[in-house]
C-alpha cells in the first residue's frame, strides 16, 4: 500500500505476521502490514460513532496498562477527508492513552469503504459486556444499512449476519433496529430500565411527535 507523505512522516514499525498476534482477518495469509505511531492530536472519532466511552473506573484500568506498557493491540484507521485519520476501532486505548499522558498510538491505516469501516467498527465494540440497550440499537442500525449498500453476496438473511458478530438471532437484531427509532428520551429510559425494552420497540411504532408526550 503506498503511503501519503503524512504516514510517511510517522514513526514506523514493522509488522511482519499480522495474523499471529491478532488472528487472520480474512486479509491474504502471510501478509506484512505497517504499525504507524500516529499523534492523538491526528486521530478523529468514527461519525456517528453509537459506543461510550467514559472516564470509569474500567477506562482508568485501561490508562493505567497504558501508562506501564504502551498500548499493546493497534488500533485501526482509515485516511479522513478533512485531515488526519478517522478510528474505526480503537476509541477506548486512544482515550486512556490521553489520560496516560502519552502523545501518540499505534494505529494500522487501511482504506476501508465507508460501509466496511462501519461493520468493522461495529463488531469490534458489539461483544462488550457493558452496552446499553441504546448503544447495540444503534450500532445494529448502522450495520444493517451499511450491509444493505454492499448488496446480497452470501445469500444469507441480512439481520442474522448483522446479529452474527455477537450471537443475537434475526428477530432480535429486527427488535434492536426497531428500538434504535425511538426519540432520545425514550432511548434513555430503557438505558435506565424506566422503559421496558419491549414497551421500548412498541413506542419506537410511534413518531417523533407522538413519542414526545410520553418522554
Amino acid at each position: 500500500m503506498g503511503m501519503s507523505p503524512r504516514q510517511g512522516s510517522a514513526s514506523k514499525i514493522k509488522l511482519e505476521s499480522f495474523e499471529e498476534l491478532f488472528g487472520n482477518d480474512g486479509r491474504q495469509e502471510g501478509s506484512s502490514e505497517q504499525i504507524l505511531l500516529i499523534p492523538l492530536t491526528e486521530l478523529y472519532p468514527f461519525q456517528n460513532h453509537p459506543f461510550r466511552v467514559e472516564d470509569d473506573e474500567k477506562m482508568e484500568e485501561t490508562a493505567e496498562s497504558i501508562r506501564q506498557y504502551g498500548v499493546l493491540v493497534p488500533g485501526i484507521a482509515r485516511e479522513r477527508t478533512g485531515g488526519g485519520y478517522e478510528i474505526i476501532a480503537g476509541h477506548r486505548r486512544k482515550r486512556g492513552s490521553e489520560l496516560a499522558v502519552k502523545t501518540e498510538m499505534p494505529i494500522i491505516i487501511r482504506p476501508y469503504s465507508d460501509d466496511e469501516a462501519t461493520i468493522i467498527m461495529v463488531d469490534s465494540n458489539i461483544q462488550r459486556e457493558d452496552i446499553l440497550p441504546s448503544e447495540k440499537a444503534k450500532a445494529y442500525a448502522m450495520k444493517y444499512e451499511a450491509m444493505k449498500h454492499q448488496g446480497k453476496k452470501s445469500g444469507r438473511n441480512t439481520l442474522e449476519e448483522v446479529g452474527e458478530a455477537a450471537g443475537e438471532n434475526a428477530k432480535k437484531v429486527q427488535r434492536y433496529i426497531w428500538l434504535s427509532k425511538l426519540s432520545d428520551t425514550l432511548l434513555a429510559m430503557v438505558d435506565r430500565r424506566k422503559l421496558g425494552f419491549s414497551q421500548g420497540v412498541d413506542f419506537s411504532f410511534l413518531s417523533k411527535e407522538a413519542q414526545q408526550w410520553y418522554g
